[in-house]
């Protein structure tokens, strides 16, 4: 890294980072849990998995959006020096940092079809689209503003997973075609690479 400039990674490839793995895994423990009959049966299961996944990719959409909105709002420019983190490399970072967590959350959603089939990867996977949508609703703001958003690597977290924690002080921003994620994290088109 170049004398004075930060390690940056994009917001809004942090927050979507956890998005696949939480759907995947939570659709795949539903489906395993609909083959148990459960303690309340797979119809209650099944009715209060839905009513958890809604739940879920509500709360999980939304919050925050005050911090991600006053951090937007007062983001600086990059620096020359700064280093612009590759999507990969942020979504690998992300993914190793809360693997244990996703193992767990797996285990204990296969676990609790015993009782309630279904509903916990219902959870799970509410939890991932919730991050999709705030990852399309930061790109949203990012398309808005013809900036993108990002954030010092150090200040993320052991896990690589905080953009809006309590140890960011501020955003980076630089042009809407810096880096290599289109706005909202996912990744860019060939085409708009050229």
């Amino acid at each position: 890294m170049a004398r004075g400039g930060q390690g940056l990674a994009r917001v809004a490839v942090v927050v979507r980072a956890g998005a696949a793995p939480l759907w995947w895994l939570g659709v795949f423990a539903a489906g395993v849990g609909v083959l148990m009959p459960g303690l309340t049966g797979r119809r209650i299961g099944v009715l209060a998995g839905a009513a958890l996944f809604v739940v879920a990719t509500a709360v999980v959409a939304t919050v925050r959006r005050k911090r991600y909105t006053a951090l937007a709002a007062a983001a600086v420019r990059a620096g020359k020096h700064d280093v612009l983190q590759d999507r990969a490399v942020t979504v690998r970072n992300w993914r190793r940092g809360h693997r244990w967590w996703l193992v767990l959350a797996f285990l204990a959603a296969v676990g609790s079809a015993f009782a309630v089939p279904a509903a916990a990867g219902l959870l799970m996977a509410g939890c991932g689209v919730g991050l999709w949508l705030k990852s399309a609703w930061i790109g949203r703001r990012e398309e808005a503003g013809d900036a993108l958003l990002w954030v010092r690597v150090d200040w993320l977290g052991r896990g690589g997973g905080r953009p809006a924690g309590k140890a960011v002080r501020t955003y980076r921003s630089t042009g809407i075609a810096a880096g290599d994620a289109a706005p909202g994290g996912a990744r860019r088109k060939a085409a708009a690479l050229v």
